[in-house]
């Protein structure tokens, strides 16, 4: 389960709405499981279950349907996959959420291979470790890498002026007096900032603009994190193993900056024998989806 944890984290977060809920979710999904992760910035909930949960979660949901682990987990990927990418549900498919207890319930409804398919996310209350791991550190992170990028841009700023007041000691004037600035100064700046500024930054509401904006450096942070962490860890050649991973993690990721993109990756389809391709996680064929004989009235 060691590469759905590390996935998990690779992948950008997601803004969703669903009913009156405004909720941000990540997931990561493979043909040995998936994990999911979901916040209201008021609680974080996770789930990560193997094939075997899946296969006995989908006997009791979906009595009349008989499939492979892999073919129910290819069709949860189709079905996420648009929701997480533009907050917009397959055609097919309906979701909605539910709070029992201290867990978070995500249903999905849609159809499989002519008949109804349903399927329950059962998420608990996120350990916190798991928490500082998706948002406190990588937001730590985010706002030193933000801090330096202010210092390096105020850097130049500084070397600008003194660019144009060289220009303007050896006579050189504008041409449209529009164009006319004052030198920078950096604690003014930063003072208006606070003024002005600071109240509208600091109106998270439900975290869209967190996903819409930031997702670019939230990975970048990940990332890195993510290497160091390799780094420390004294089992085989971890540089070697965390690099071929991060490869395979990234072409799978659309290279989309600044846009919420899908958090379901691609994987290779089940199939019976190996083909040597490879590509995102494809609807399974019908000839794999069996359906149950009904018994009773009408047998």
């Amino acid at each position: 389960m060691e590469e759905l944890e590390q996935g998990l984290l690779m992948q950008p977060w997601a803004w969703l709405q669903l009913a009156e809920n405004s909720l941000l979710a990540k997931a990561y999904i493979t043909k040995q499981g998936y994990a999911l992760l979901i916040s209201d910035l008021q609680q974080v909930w996770y789930e990560q279950v193997d094939t075997s949960v899946i296969n006995q979660r989908a006997k009791e949901l979906n009595k009349r349907l008989s499939a492979s682990p892999e073919a129910f987990l290819c069709h949860l990927d189709n079905l996420l996959r648009p929701l997480l990418k533009d907050n917009a549900p397959h055609s097919e498919a309906t979701f909605s959420c539910d709070h029992e207890a201290e867990a978070l319930i995500l249903r999905v409804r849609s159809e499989l291979s002519g008949l109804p398919f349903y399927w329950n996310f059962h998420c608990i209350l996120a350990r916190p470790s798991l928490v500082s791991q998706h948002l406190i550190r990588p937001l730590m992170g985010m706002s030193l890498a933000l801090q330096c990028q202010v210092k390096e841009l105020a850097t130049l700023l500084r070397m600008k002026d003194l660019e144009i007041q060289d220009y303007q000691e050896s006579g050189a004037t504008l041409s449209r007096d529009r164009l006319k600035t004052e030198p920078f100064e950096e604690n003014s700046f930063l003072e208006q900032f606070m003024v002005e500024k600071l109240p509208e930054v600091c109106s998270l509401s439900d975290g869209r603009p967190f996903v819409l904006n930031l997702q670019s450096l939230y990975m970048a942070v990940t990332k890195q994190e993510f290497q160091m962490g390799q780094k420390h860890q004294n089992i085989g050649d971890p540089q070697t193993s965390s690099s071929a991973f991060l490869k395979g993690i990234e072409s799978q990721l659309p290279n989309q900056p600044e846009q919420p993109v899908s958090s379901a990756p691609d994987f290779s389809a089940p199939q019976k024998e190996p083909t040597g391709t490879s590509g995102p996680i494809q609807r399974p064929q019908l000839s794999k989806l069996k359906r149950k004989k009904p018994r009773g009235l009408f047998s």
